[in-house]
């Protein structure tokens, strides 16, 4: 069990923010079979042809401890960095940095031999992974990620709500059934693990990911103290949206429609546009539409403007479509 002793300036700084790496890393636990290959048997046929051309040993021996990942491969996160933010904290791990996690979870001398190179030399090879872990990124992530992002939104929105009416006694018992919290204790209740850390005025960052179902992470660190959890709908995530039948289209018309199928996820204009070969004016122009008739609410997500279906929208949908 880990336990995590919370101050008032801790309780003011838990948060929220998405971390590319963290998706990256749980997916590679994924790829290897460790966990949740059958909710993700979409995104492994499409992901292992692309990666065919990389040598990922080194990726899955880094990752092959069962309790315990690299710390430089868990960066500080700040709401709104890219994967190409986070990759340069990676690269700028010192030596010490990259040791210590093969120090403790590998006896002396009992390093694999194919990490040999990074332990011996974290300097020089430290850039060569980071090239791989940028090329695995473009491969397999990069592809789903405004898909990702999407179910990102959609668990940041719930939590806010969960928030704002429970409290923060409310927001982690909703978050996972390995959380408990209690007085100024937050307690993850991991095996393998006893841990006692005082926060110290740094707060929580939690960190919501697809991959790492239906597992957590932690990391407390003294900069920074986060949980990696299961996305909220991480179950619909590959599922296609609903074709709309003729009626609906008759109704509303086809574009419109086809916005209402896809919005079953928070998405911008920019990605429904794509989604549909319009421009973004024209699909500007159809969720106007349908925000008035109260199909579609808009919310902001920093500079982006994010359009979901309401409830009507979705029971018109619901009432009135197929799967593919």
């Amino acid at each position: 069990m880990i336990e995590l002793v919370l101050g008032t300036l801790d309780l003011a700084k838990v948060r929220f923010a998405r971390s590319p790496m963290e998706e990256l890393r749980n997916s590679v636990y994924v790829l290897a079979g460790r966990r949740g290959a059958d909710l993700h048997r979409p995104w492994i046929a499409m992901a292992r042809p692309r990666l065919a051309g990389l040598d990922l040993s080194v990726l899955f021996t880094l990752l092959s401890l069962e309790h315990g990942f690299p710390g430089f491969l868990n960066p500080m996160t700040e709401p709104g960095e890219t994967f190409a933010d986070q990759l340069d904290r990676v690269r700028a791990t010192d030596d010490a940095g990259v040791r210590c996690y093969f120090d403790e979870g590998w006896a002396p001398g009992e390093v694999p031999a194919i990490l040999r190179p990074l332990y011996d030399d974290p300097a020089r090879e430290l850039g060569p992974f980071c090239d791989l872990l940028a090329a695995y990124w473009r491969a397999a992530i990069e592809p789903v990620w405004p898909r990702l992002c999407a179910l990102h939104e959609a668990d940041f929105a719930h939590r806010s709500t969960t928030l704002t009416g429970g409290g923060l006694a409310s927001l982690f018992d909703d978050l996972h059934p390995r959380i408990e919290y209690a007085g100024d204790v937050l307690r993850v209740l991991l095996p393998h693990h006893e841990v006692r850390h005082t926060v110290n005025g740094v707060g929580v960052l939690l960190k919501p990911s697809a991959f790492i179902w239906p597992r957590l992470s932690v990391c407390d660190g003294h900069d920074q103290v986060s949980i990696g959890y299961p996305v909220r709908g991480v179950g619909r995530l590959w599922e296609e949206a609903p074709v709309p039948r003729a009626p609906l289209a008759e109704l509303v018309g086809r574009s419109r429609a086809a916005l209402l199928a896809l919005l079953d996820l928070p998405r911008s204009t920019t990605e429904l546009a794509q989604h549909l070969g319009v421009t973004p004016a024209t699909v500007s122009e159809h969720l106007a539409v349908l925000r008035v008739n109260h199909l579609v609410r808009s919310r902001r997500s920093g500079r982006v403007v994010l359009y979901e279906r309401t409830e009507r929208g979705a029971g018109l949908l619901s009432d009135d479509s197929v799967s593919p």
